[in-house]
Formats: C-alpha cells, structure tokens, sequence
C-alpha cells in the first residue's frame, strides 16, 4: 500500500496534471468504489463544472478541492491516477473517469478495485470518516518529540504497532516504519513505554528524516507503485531492512531477520536494533 512518501508525489504530480482543470462528466464502471454519497448518479452530477483548484493530502489519502466539494481519495493497494486524452483507449481496470472540458480525462485505474472515494461539501471532509480520527501529520510542525512520548507513554504496546496506528501518526506504514526503526537503533518488538528520552528524541528525527528522504526521491517502488505520470520512486535502493531478509546489514554485515509485529511482516537487524 501506498504510504506517505508515495501519495505525496502522486499529489504533486496531479497538481502539475490537473490543477485548474474543469470537470464536463464522470463515468463510473465500479459503482463499489464510491463510498459517498450512496448513490452514484449524486457523485456524478455534483462534480459536473467543479474545477480543480489544489490537490492536498491527509496521511495516505488524497484530497481533491474542487469548488464547492473535496474528493478524499484512497488509492489502497494497487489504485492510481492517469491524465489522458478523451480519443486515448480506456485501458483495462480503469473504473473511474473524469472527463475535463478541455478534453483530457484523469482515469483512475484499479487491479484490485481496493480504492475508495467520498464525497463532501468543502469544510466537513475532516469531521466524519475516513479523516476524522486520523493523527498528526509526521512533517507538520505538531509532530514534536512531546507529542511522541504523550502517545508512546500511554501504551505497552510493541512501538511498530503503535507507529503504524493511523490514530496516533498518520501516513506511516510498513516500509517506513521498518527504516525508521533501523535509524534510530530500536527493535520493532519493544515496547512503546519503556523507551528512554534519548531514544525518543532519536526516533523522533529519523521518522522526520526519512520520510522527508522519501519524498525527495519519488517514494519508495515496491510492487506495481509508479506516481501519477507514470514515473518509478527511487528510495527502494536506499532502504537498510525492509524486503531485505537474509541479505547482510549495510552497517554491520550481519544477517538481517524478518518476523512479524502486529500481523505485518518486520525486518530488522539483531545487532544495530535493541
């Protein structure tokens, strides 16, 4: 899935694509991945002569501002946007069409049909679900070390459970949450409380860093992600643990582990993390 890193470059690439684009028509061919309103047909007509003015991003969601609605998009494991021309063929597992009065059209293509969009009036898409009960944002300036140690205290948890808890850091997932960890010399499996202060201050700055890291190469291309041109990330060749299992530690040269912390699969080393 997707994690911040990769949506903030597919944001910044929709906003080069479409930004002050208008919409003449949407086509749905996956009713399913419309989660609001409930009926279609109102999803299709509220957006007729929106335009596009930002795309913004919430965690790993996207946020379409449009005139008078926001459209939060989730693109799960496989979903992804296109600009296109309105002559160009529709491609296999393209559900969604926005057809823009200039004629080109941003398709959304989704292999496993995870994806989800929900419309709302501008101004409520944060007060219900799926925004409402994300946490703080790891690159905004409210992620601060007293804000980590306030939700790492609270629980004994395992730290890569809690880091990957969307309630408590929003956009952190597994790849992120296993470099992390690494960086900051910390076992996936401690537990969240007992860490010390200089522990804390050192995730802290390595969460921060490596996803800014991230972001200025594109993401991380793991599976089938590419940004919204079509483009691969290139973090994947900086990363110390994750998808590395039983190759040797960049630091230290020891054998690197995989297990499994909260159902997701876990890479680490023995040595470097404690």
């Amino acid at each position: 899935m997707p994690e911040l890193p990769e949506v903030e470059t597919v944001r910044r690439t929709l906003i080069e694509l479409v930004k002050g684009k208008t919409i003449a028509a949407v086509y749905i061919h996956w009713p399913k991945i419309i989660k609001k309103p409930d009926v279609t047909e109102q999803f299709q007509d509220a957006l007729i002569g929106q335009t596009i003015n930002d795309v913004g991003r919430r965690g790993k969601f996207l946020k379409f501002i449009l005139d008078d609605y926001v459209l939060v998009s989730h693109l799960r494991m496989e979903g992804r946007y296109g600009l296109y021309k309105n002559s160009d063929p529709v491609e296999k597992h393209t559900h969604v069409i926005f057809a823009m009065t200039d004629g080109t059209e941003l398709r959304y293509k989704d292999v496993r049909k995870f994806g989800t969009m929900h419309l709302f009036k501008k101004g409520e898409e944060e007060m219900t679900l799926p925004l409402s009960q994300l946490g703080i944002e790891p690159l905004s300036d409210d992620f601060t070390v007293q804000y980590l140690n306030d939700k790492l205290q609270k629980t004994n948890r395992k730290i890569k459970v809690v880091l990957l808890d969307q309630k408590a850091v929003v956009g952190l997932g597994n790849i992120y949450v296993d470099e992390a960890l690494f960086r900051a010399g910390i076992h996936p499996e401690r537990p969240a409380n007992e860490l010390t202060e200089e522990e804390l201050v050192k995730l802290h700055r390595e969460i921060v860093l490596t996803l800014k890291d991230a972001v200025e190469k594109g993401g991380s291309t793991i599976r089938s992600y590419v940004n919204s041109q079509g483009q691969i990330g290139m973090f994947q060749l900086d990363l110390f643990v994750y998808g590395r299992t039983n190759e040797p530690c960049k630091i230290c040269g020891k054998t690197l582990t995989k297990t499994a912390v909260g159902g997701r699969g876990t890479h680490y080393c023995g040595d470097c993390q404690s």
